[in-house]
């Protein structure tokens, strides 16, 4: 975490977004007038954008079942995304309004809109967003819970099901109204006080003290600086001619401002995208939360309603003004690659051990729901099923997608690994391992270490697939 670094960031950073107005203003291309659409549409791209209603009904489990259940809806959740024709077999990008995909779950999920697109399940993304107040998915861990006969839940089978179901519908029916894709575009804007790093007190002996959430009212930890976050909301953004078709959101924070209390929502970032919607209802915008295993807007957030439409008015302004610096230019080579990962089980966790808490009829809900989504991913690590990790190659701009609660570490390293390239990072994809700290974050300890499914060698193999990934542009 230190200031070097953070530094060298931020100057890739300005040298990107200089690139960027360069190519625009550069002689020989002019993405105002969208020289090259003829060309592009003969290559045969198609973009085929779709979004579909996943709101839980009243009852749902939200949160995986350790917090209240769905008592009222504050707004509907959503999974939007888009299929992109024309560079092979298809491939599928969606963000879900949920808490997380976790295991088969993710698998289904990805496998659904497939079937739907005509494609492989491994040239489909599917990324969580992860507010709170939202489903948290794990369907091996509902078998196991439902075992024990203790009225717990985690999610209702049916209502899932029909959430593949509306996937399908949703993706063949965009299918039908598939546009040509001829340009593309990628601008990042510096996010106002929102982001802070959750591990800013550190103790004499190195060991996290205490941690600052998504939100905190303690003045001694809301003083304490930002810490290594990454400042910047990035864009990325799908043109049928002149016309902005998908626009892609980037930014890596914690997405709650309050839960809890059963009211569903898809908080301070799902206000603020569908707030830039209503603006542009001819294009289909997108939200990806980045890298924010260690991240989040406690700093300046209290958890009251007022502070929710703080952080959503700034979010806002952030989308706003990475948009206003989007300069399209023909899209000329589009790539898919993926890495297989099959990271190793944290050794503080054993399937018997963990079996004993979800068995254990005194704990509560939460002490034993938990529990059981780690047994859930020791069995999977041991029948060698892997994460895959994936991305999506546009030219000079790379859509990386990495799994669940990844500490912003990986999203700087992504970055530094392709200092030339315009790299998006969405996190929270298949959520199995849960947390995913660097190496060097584990002797500190803290919440995210003691909950991470993953051992301390997954930084290596993430660090690793990232690299390949991005050779692959």
């Amino acid at each position: 975490m230190t200031d070097a670094y953070s530094s060298g960031t931020l100057t890739s950073y300005k040298r990107r977004e200089f690139l960027t107005s360069s190519i625009a203003a550069g002689s020989g291309i002019l993405p105002l007038s969208f020289a090259g659409s003829a060309a592009a549409e003969e290559r045969g791209l198609r973009i085929a954008p779709f979004r579909y209603d996943v709101t839980p009904p009243t009852g749902h489990p939200l949160c995986g079942g350790w917090i209240t259940p769905v008592k009222s809806v504050v707004d509907p959740l959503e999974a939007i995304g888009f299929v992109l024709l024309g560079a092979g077999d298809p491939i599928v990008i969606c963000a879900v309004d949920w808490t997380g995909l976790l295991n088969d779950a993710h698998v289904q999920w990805r496998s659904a809109l497939a079937e739907a697109a005509g494609t492989t399940p491994d040239r489909v993304a599917v990324q969580c967003v992860h507010q709170h107040d939202a489903p948290f998915v794990c369907l091996e861990s509902e078998k196991l819970i439902a075992e024990q006969n203790a009225g717990m839940q985690i999610v209702d089978l049916a209502f899932f099901r029909d959430c593949l179901e509306r996937g399908r519908a949703a993706v063949k029916e965009a299918l039908t109204q598939a546009r040509p894709l001829t340009h593309v575009a990628a601008a990042e804007a510096k996010v106002d006080r929102i982001a802070g790093n959750r591990r800013v007190e550190i103790g004499p002996d190195g060991k996290i003290v205490r941690m600052r959430g998504s939100a905190c009212r303690i003045p001694e930890l809301i003083a304490l600086t930002e810490g290594l976050i990454d400042p910047q909301l990035k864009t990325v953004a799908f043109y049928s001619g002149e016309e902005k078709v998908a626009s892609c959101h980037y930014y890596a924070c914690h997405p709650m401002s309050h839960y809890g209390k059963g009211a569903v929502s898809s908080d301070y970032p799902g206000f603020a995208r569908k707030r830039l919607q209503a603006a542009e209802p001819g294009c289909t915008h997108v939200y990806f939360t980045g890298c924010a295993g260690n991240i989040g807007a406690g700093k300046y957030n209290d958890g009251s309603p007022e502070a929710r439409i703080e952080l959503t008015d700034r979010l806002h302004a952030a989308m706003v003004a990475a948009s206003a610096k989007l300069a399209p230019v023909p899209l000329t080579k589009v790539a898919w690659a993926t890495h297989d990962l099959l990271p190793e089980v944290n050794p503080i966790f054993t399937e018997e051990g963990e079996l004993a808490k979800v068995r254990h009829g005194a704990s509560s809900a939460s002490d034993r729901i938990r529990p059981a989504m780690r047994v859930s991913w020791i069995r999977r690590v041991a029948a060698k099923q892997p994460i895959i990790l994936s991305a999506l190659h546009l030219d000079g701009i790379t859509l990386l997608h990495l799994p669940a609660e990844s500490f912003v570490e990986y999203q700087l390293r992504a970055q530094s690994l392709a200092p030339g390239r315009f790299v998006a990072t969405a996190a929270y994809g298949d959520g199995g391992t849960w947390y995913v700290p660097t190496k060097e974050a584990f002797p500190q300890g803290g919440y995210e270490v003691s909950v991470a499914n993953s051992a301390p060698s997954m930084d290596d193999g993430l660090s690793a697939g990232m690299r390949d990934l991005l050779e692959k542009a």
